[in-house]
């Protein structure tokens, strides 16, 4: 009865449109309530440890770093040096849009930090190009997916608190995979661009090329220093955001100029706005995964699982469908507040790497993001573009077949997320 109380009154919550932090502490609350099992005041004890955390220090930063990177005018230095050196293959700008998201990703880690931000530039430079909605909203909704797969990632900092996992290793793990999704999502252009016989933009310039690499050069350093530094030792995680931060402030102040007062108090309020959200949703999920594993809901699930069936490839199958339900339902954070500690278990047990676990569950609750009702990637293209939120859902499925084939192959191979943390770590 506890659990049911748990997840109706959740589900009650979300539709009537309660904040998710709200939803998940207040039904945790309202079954520790009804049941009277332990003191209220241990959902406050719960919620403070749940984000009494040292690497969660890490998410303001890379916020911070993010937030500065676009309104410092980099993101449009990354967009020209893309164009430049993508720019002339048929469909060019699609290339471009795919090109500049992997650049992009070594800075903010975020999916909706991408879409914001880069995702205003690429889809306004396709549709004056003559590219039509549909194909410039799909492919950049597609394409800021790879910021949280791609070091730095908020999504990975947060699963390596809940997992007790190394977030260095969890960055280092997602390289492969997001260069994989890159590589899909271009063929997938390449494809439409044929199809519909999408012209080149620009015909490829030595001189261009060169001028705008130079441009952009000390913004691209950016993820370099980030990733250098953790692979090698030099910092930790938090210690890379605060790096990035400071950094992306040098630029900004220093070498570009761009950054006035009045921009860095906008960026320092949109920051405190964005952690506190994602913080009240990890303190909400905390007490809310304390509550299942009161009661024993993920030793029972795990219990469950494997009576079900004894393949691993139908465990892993099964628990990437449960993933990408609760992606289209749930908020990326909360569901991997609430799910680690309820499949990790069943993924240990099956001889998952718990590394490699977590870049399963990014990876799928990436798409998600794509995906309605939720879907927030798809509101920020939405509101950046103009376009109809269900015009920008629509236009998105084709691109969600490369995705998945990626998500597939990484479950799989592990070998693909593992190669390159065993090398430099174990």
């Amino acid at each position: 009865m506890v659990i049911a109380t748990l997840f109706i009154s959740l589900f009650v919550m979300i539709v009537l449109g309660f904040p998710v932090a709200f939803a998940l502490a207040g039904s945790a609350l309202l079954a520790i309530i009804v049941y009277g099992q332990v003191p209220e005041l241990v959902v406050l004890h719960r919620m403070v440890g749940g984000i009494d955390s040292f690497p969660l220090l890490a998410i303001p930063f890379f916020v911070l770093a993010g937030a500065l990177m676009n309104s410092a005018g980099i993101t449009s230095r990354i967009f020209d040096f893309a164009n430049a050196m993508v720019g002339w293959l048929r469909g060019g700008l699609g290339h471009v849009n795919v090109s500049a998201s992997i650049m992009f990703a070594g800075m903010s880690g975020a999916a909706v930090a991408d879409a914001g931000g880069l995702g205003a530039i690429e889809v306004k430079a396709m549709r004056e190009k003559g590219y039509d909605a549909g194909f410039s909203v799909g492919v950049t909704a597609a394409s800021s997916t790879i910021g949280p797969i791609i070091p730095p990632s908020l999504p990975m900092i947060i699963y390596g608190v809940m997992a007790g996992a190394s977030i260095g290793q969890l960055f280092a793990a997602g390289f492969i995979p997001g260069l994989l999704m890159a590589i899909a999502l271009m063929a997938m252009v390449w494809y439409y661009a044929k199809k519909r016989n999408y012209p080149k933009d620009a015909g490829f310039s030595m001189t261009r090329l060169t001028t705008t690499f130079q441009a952009a050069f000390l913004s691209l350093m950016t993820p370099v220093i980030i990733i250098i530094g953790i692979l090698f030792g030099i910092f930790t995680a938090t210690e890379a955001a605060i790096a990035a931060t400071a950094y992306a402030l040098f630029l900004g102040t220093v070498v570009y100029r761009t950054l006035t007062w009045k921009k860095l108090v906008q960026v320092s309020m949109e920051t405190i706005e964005t952690t506190s959200i994602i913080l009240m949703i990890i303190a909400g999920a905390a007490i809310f995964s304390w509550v299942l594993t009161s009661q024993h809901v993920t030793a029972d699930f795990t219990a469950w699982m494997l009576t079900v069936t004894d393949s691993k490839v139908a465990i892993l199958l099964l628990m990437t469908l449960i993933l990408f339900v609760v992606g289209c339902f749930m908020e990326t954070i909360a569901a991997i507040t609430i799910l680690t500690p309820v499949l990790l278990p069943i993924a240990i047990s099956l001889g998952i790497d718990p590394v490699h676990f977590g870049v399963m569950m990014v990876l799928n609750l990436m798409i998600g993001l794509l995906t309605p009702p939720v879907g927030m990637v798809l509101y920020v293209l939405s509101r950046v573009s103009n376009v109809p939120f269900e015009d920008c859902a629509r236009a998105t499925i084709p691109f969600l077949i490369p995705l998945v084939i990626v998500l597939l192959l990484v479950t799989f191979i592990p070998e693909l997320s593992m190669w390159l943390p065993t090398l430099l770590y174990r």
